[in-house]
């Protein structure tokens, strides 16, 4: 069972539940208030579905041996667009109107996604360096749709994706669930996730057995914006704002921590959506032990790379057996003998 990739990241996140419940006894206590479910667990599963998609969509990138720094500038820009169109528009709580801003932003988008996997699978450019440019040029861009200001909306509608319930329970967690469930289905029952492992292990091997890597690589791409973009929405939904300079700040380094702790090696090839949901899921859980014990603010990065520095030694078989060798040789008091002292009697035999 131990063996098993999911074990170790869900046992983590299981232990960092529980460890809030020495600091919150009613960590686990779901209520119902006003027809929708409240906790603390509820409140991690909604402000972790931004955290979910971005993740996701940088799980497919990096399966295929890429990685994507402008997921938090696309973050910025969808939301700066979809509050600018609503801001602008003459009846801002029309469903139209949302329908119209959502369209725009995930346009966008598409276009900005495109143009990464261009640069990465036309040109040639490497993906580190091809991201980068739009994570800088991005931010920007969300600075001049802000105007360098806040924009905030009133809209029923557009709260609905971020801050909004449906069937009890937050809107963003359905929608991220059904995101991951559908993406689960296209690479697992049918041949695309084979298909982008094949190019991220070997892209000499995949080339010439007749893979079009190409249009893989810019296909992920697309979908890791798309699904930065929706992000987008649900943050400046969930707070009837958008702010081109922080939001989704650094967010990018959070879904690759997720998509590393999930099990996925950032060298391409495998990868686990549901050890990357996890993965996103103890983050996310990271950032609620923090304000829950009092941790001041500006040692919360530290406190979270330990955990992540320790639970991927966690998750390392290498680690493991090690530490499992050192264990043991530790309980005998004992220490190894040099290769040729056990010989020395056969040899004196074979000298004589």
């Amino acid at each position: 069972m131990t063996k098993h990739r999911l074990f170790w990241p869900a046992a983590v996140l299981v232990a960092l539940l529980l460890a809030n419940v020495a600091f919150t006894p009613d960590f686990f206590a779901i209520r119902i208030k006003d027809g929708h479910l409240y906790g603390s667990l509820i409140d991690i599963l909604h402000f972790g579905a931004p955290l979910i998609l971005v993740a996701l969509g940088m799980t497919l990138v990096i399966a295929t041996s890429g990685i994507d720094l402008s997921v938090g500038s696309t973050v910025a820009i969808a939301g700066a667009l979809a509050c600018l169109h609503i801001s602008g528009a003459a009846d801002p709580a029309s469903p139209g109107t949302v329908f119209g801003a959502v369209a725009v932003a995930l346009a966008v988008a598409l276009v900005l996604g495109a143009v990464n996997g261009v640069l990465v699978a036309g040109v040639g450019v490497q993906p580190i360096i091809a991201t980068l440019i739009l994570m800088v040029a991005g931010r920007g861009v969300a600075q001049l749709v802000t105007d360098g200001q806040i924009i905030t909306v009133t809209s029923e509608p557009y709260k609905l994706i971020g801050g909004g319930y449906w069937l009890t329970m937050p809107f963003a967690i359905l929608l991220a669930a059904a995101v991951v469930v559908l993406t689960s289905l296209l690479t697992r029952r049918t041949a695309l996730g084979l298909l982008l492992e094949s190019v991220g292990g070997n892209p000499v091997a995949s080339r010439l057995v007749g893979i079009r890597a190409m249009g893989l690589i810019c296909l992920v791409y697309v979908f890791s914006a798309l699904c930065a973009a929706v992000a987008g929405l649900m943050i400046s939904s969930n707070v009837s704002s958008a702010d081109g300079n922080n939001a989704g700040l650094w967010i990018e380094l959070d879904a690759i921590l997720a998509v590393v702790v999930g099990g996925t090696a950032l060298t391409g090839g495998r990868f686990s959506l549901g050890g990357t949901v996890i993965g996103a899921l103890i983050i996310q859980t990271l950032s609620t032990t923090v304000y829950t014990i009092g941790i001041p603010p500006e040692t919360t990065l530290v406190f979270k790379a330990v955990v992540v520095i320790a639970v991927c030694l966690i998750q390392s078989p290498a680690f493991r057996a090690k530490a499992a060798r050192r264990r043991a040789g530790t309980g005998r008091g004992t220490r190894p003998r040099p290769a040729t002292e056990g010989n020395t009697e056969r040899n004196t035999e074979v000298g004589a």
